[in-house]
């Protein structure tokens, strides 16, 4: 009898827990749906992105047009309702672009003008042309072949295709990556007079794109980069024929300067425990930096503006950054996690949107099983806003810090099928960010800040 009667009171039990449970769920799903229709009706990030983008524009750590974009963000912090704003002391790298050009010809040709970029942070020329042959390896273990008196003298160019094969276009990203952050030094190591490489770009267009390489203890020696069609046609040439190019830049770093990173918050009404949302601020020198990143940007601000217009109580600090000098430095993101180290900071939780302003598809999470399986049990409710990939586990360039503490951090993952045809060119502009599709990034996000903050 005492058995039936313990059987009974264990179902009793099950069946309140499964009905609280049920309960609780629909109380999350009618306030997703309260964010989805605050954000998509009355968002402002495609009319904040166009105030960024056109009236700012590209916004290169160090330049006077990045200072511009720190006043905007200030203000606009302010706009949405954050309970505090300030600038955070970030020292960056300033480097400058100037004029420059790259040319060739065959041995019976005229020199002709090749479309190109300088890579960030390289050094140029100093004005002068620096002419010579042109050599061309398809891999880093065809360059590794060559002796110091193959490429003595010699400008290197480097034809790695960005792979076509990778269904997630990150991974054809990191796979080419190497030869522009590495091409110059290789080159200076053996001789060479500079480096160029074929854009890391899916796009089969002749758009050069930029981005950061870096120098060893080696002769800093140029790189630049050629867009795929420029890239297709030299290697046709090289093929049969002596090529020699020329460049004349006047690129180089000029110190350093001191700049801001803008942080805005909610306080928490339970505890000062911080959430942090963000993208960074800087983009390259050309085009408008619309998807890198000043979409992460309008969408991080999108949730703190959600937040209070609804009158959600959030139980933790959230808090935005809108960090810093990501492109060529990371000074933004290594600054703010001094700083919580430094203050002693309890940090729950970090995501960012560094990966295009597309359509939203998942949400990547770096942290602990533990974690990562509670936020994956709140796959259903996301999935009504086309939210369902919750696999990868990497988090953005800036949060690095962050999660070298232990900090469990995410990072938003749109569909990326288009977002290497624009990377870093003068093509990411403002006319390439779909509204929707950018309001919706800004959904998940708040979506997931609730849940986050509501339990954890």
């Amino acid at each position: 009898m005492k058995v039936k009667k313990n059987k009974k009171l264990l179902t009793l039990s099950l069946l309140f827990l499964s009905l609280l449970v049920f309960s609780q769920t629909k109380k999350d799903s009618v306030q997703f749906a309260e964010i989805s229709t605050e954000i998509l009706n009355k968002g402002k990030s495609y009319t904040e992105l166009r105030e960024l983008t056109k009236n700012i524009g590209h916004r290169l750590s160090g330049s006077d047009s990045y200072e511009k974009a720190v006043q905007w963000a200030e203000q606009k912090l302010r706009d949405a309702g954050a309970d505090k704003v300030w600038l955070q002391e970030v020292m960056v790298p300033v480097w400058v672009r100037g004029k420059e050009s790259l040319q060739n010809k065959t041995a019976n040709g005229k020199w002709k003008n090749l479309k190109m970029l300088s890579l960030g942070n390289s050094e140029g020329t100093g004005g002068k042309d620096v002419s010579g042959e042109i050599i061309m390896v398809r891999s880093m273990e065809e360059y590794e072949k060559l002796s110091n008196e193959q490429v003595k003298d010699k400008i290197v160019f480097f034809n790695y295709p960005f792979s076509q094969s990778y269904i997630e276009t990150f991974k054809g990203y990191s796979d080419a990556a190497k030869y522009r952050t590495t091409a110059a030094t290789l080159t200076a190591k053996k001789g060479g007079k500079f480096a160029i490489i074929r854009s890391l770009s899916s796009a089969f267009d002749d758009v050069p794109h930029t981005g950061a390489m870096r120098y060893g203890d080696d002769k800093k020696i140029p790189a630049v980069a050629i867009g795929s069609t420029t890239a297709d046609e030299l290697a046709a040439l090289l093929t049969s024929q002596k090529v020699t190019a020329k460049l004349n830049s006047n690129c180089g770093m000029k110190g350093e300067r001191l700049s801001h990173s803008v942080i805005g918050e909610i306080t928490g009404k339970k505890d000062q425990s911080v959430i942090v949302v963000g993208g960074h601020l800087d983009s390259w020198d050309v085009g408008e930096g619309a998807h890198d990143d000043g979409a992460g940007i309008v969408q991080s601000i999108e949730v703190l503006r959600t937040f209070k217009n609804l009158g959600i109580r959030n139980n933790h600090t959230i808090r935005v950054v809108c960090f810093a000098n990501e492109e060529n430095g990371v000074k933004g993101g290594v600054q703010y996690g001094k700083m919580v180290k430094e203050n002693n900071e309890k940090h729950l939780f970090a995501i960012e949107t560094d990966a295009g302003g597309f359509t939203p598809r998942g949400i990547s999470l770096d942290m602990d099983n533990e974690k990562r399986k509670q936020i994956q049990s709140w796959s259903e409710l996301f999935l009504p806003y086309g939210i369902y990939d919750f696999k990868n586990t990497y988090s953005g360039t800036d949060l690095y810090p962050l999660h070298d503490m232990g900090i469990p951090a995410a990072e938003l993952v749109p569909d990326s099928q288009r977002y290497f045809d624009i990377h870093h060119t003068e093509e990411d502009t403002f006319e390439k960010v779909n509204r929707r599709e950018l309001l919706l990034g800004a959904v998940a996000m708040t979506q997931l800040i609730y849940m986050i903050d509501k339990n954890w």
